[in-house]
């Protein structure tokens, strides 16, 4: 944190304009040593200055530049940033990236600028989180969920938790501390029990909309699964409208999974189409079968292909029964409907709702199929709400430990546990919670996290 990092904070390769991100104490000093035009050390923060970056060892201009001066603490990092901005291409900012190592700056970390940023204050973790999955956005409802984490309004969520907690414990202290206090409400086991009985409902809630987060963040994971020859690659290649499978109606064609992704109400739908599940003696094949049915386990939904001519089997009313007992959301799609009916539906015993007749060789039916995942998944309210989630596997794990502690102290209220070790508990939550904002954070935590940030972030 005392020394003075950069980095090319833009995609490298042949375009218009390159960013070289500079931060720390030294970074106007060590621009300057390297820039002719205007002594940066007497600009006005936040100006764009005209001039050349040159090689003090010969005078030599390596571009024209535009240098923008930010200096602590009104910037991301509340360190002195500089951004130098040149003409895009890997020569020229390999070399201006050159001379600033030289001249004084360490090469940044991963994620560094961002770190940074956390560490002093500027940001909490859950906004840091945010500028990675404002980055990595794909779709306009997860930039929007993304900008709700940058903007702090998540962080609320957590913060608000953080506060009727801190309520909680101030109240109890000072029954236990000031006891002679006759305007202090005297906290008793059934005093708190409806405090501790709201907290928890408000946690039950935002562990229930986070649910809508990660469908927004990381897609509905799709599997598309059936026996040989049913249509699954087809269904596949309609849905992506590309030829990304490859289809014959020789059986077993589709030997391990192919995916590809579509948004469907601005979410994204992550399919994988899956080896026809058959038994067979053909050792790769079977391996692609296998695979296929750990594919149910890890899926959102799954789409269970039948052929409308032909009649049902005890295999696959045996994996039908799999997938009921695993609790997945399920369609089943009778494909090829304008072949000669030999599938008794009647036999299939799922709620008929839940049945889709297609024909995915003349395009029909899959209209119906993308409505029925828009009502499944509620994607219309999704698209309309404003999404302000907890979307981070981290952060949502975190919350659903504090869950755990609190159902713990509303059993140990109900028992007439002594007010002094309720308090510890109630203590350790609030101290759970500031780990998903930052308040509290290990530094493994923190090293692990902003790894995985692009460099110059």
């Amino acid at each position: 944190m005392n020394d003075t990092i950069c980095a090319i904070a833009t995609s490298q390769g042949v375009g218009a304009i390159a960013i070289i991100r500079v931060s720390g104490d030294e970074a106007i000093n060590i621009v300057n040593k390297i820039f002719k035009g205007k002594d940066l050390s007497k600009v006005n923060s936040h100006t764009i200055n005209y001039g050349k970056i040159i090689d003090p060892k010969d005078n030599k201009i390596i571009d024209e530049v535009l240098v923008s001066i930010m200096i602590a603490p009104k910037t991301f990092t509340r360190e002195n940033v500089v951004e130098i901005n040149t003409h895009g291409g890997i020569a020229s900012t390999n070399k201006v990236l050159e001379l600033l190592l030289t001249y004084g700056c360490r090469l940044a970390e991963p994620g560094e600028f961002t770190k940074r940023a956390f560490l002093n204050g500027r940001i909490d973790l859950i906004e840091a989180e945010g500028v990675m999955d404002l980055i990595n956005a794909k779709t306009d409802a997860q930039r929007d969920l993304a900008a709700n984490q940058v903007t702090g309004k998540v962080s609320d969520l957590i913060n608000n938790l953080r506060d009727d907690l801190v309520q909680i414990i101030s109240n109890i202290n000072v029954n236990i501390d000031y006891p002679e206090y006759d305007d202090v409400d005297i906290i008793t086991n059934e005093l708190l029990i409806p405090k501790i009985t709201s907290l928890k409902a408000k946690i039950i809630n935002i562990l229930k909309e986070s649910k809508n987060g990660r469908i927004i963040k990381e897609g509905i994971k799709t599997t598309i699964i059936g026996r040989p020859n049913v249509g699954k690659s087809s269904l596949l290649n309609t849905l992506l409208e590309e030829d990304k499978a490859i289809v014959t109606d020789i059986a077993g064609t589709t030997r391990d999974i192919v995916e590809g992704e579509i948004s469907i109400n601005g979410i994204l739908l992550n399919i994988i189409d899956t080896a026809g599940i058959r038994k067979t003696d053909d050792l790769v094949e079977s391996i692609g079968v296998e695979k296929s049915l750990k594919t149910i386990d890890e899926a959102d939904l799954v789409l269970f292909i039948l052929n409308n001519n032909e009649e049902l089997t005890k295999d696959i009313t045996d994996l039908l029964t799999k997938i009921k007992d695993k609790n997945k959301e399920y369609l089943i799609l009778i494909n090829k409907s304008d072949l000669p009916t030999k599938l008794n539906i009647n036999e299939l015993f799922v709620d008929k709702d839940k049945i889709i007749h297609t024909s995915i060789k003349n395009n029909t039916g899959i209209d119906e199929l993308k409505n029925k995942i828009i009502e499944m998944f509620n994607l219309n309210k999704l698209e309309s709400q404003d999404p302000t989630y907890l979307s981070n596997s981290r952060s949502i794990s975190i919350l659903r430990k504090c869950l755990d502690s609190i159902e713990e102290i509303e059993k140990g209220l109900k028992e007439n546990q002594p007010i002094d070790m309720i308090e510890l508990d109630i203590k350790n939550i609030w101290e759970q919670l500031g780990m998903i904002n930052g308040t509290t954070y290990e530094d493994e935590l923190l090293d692990e996290m902003f790894s995985r940030f692009c460099l110059g972030k």
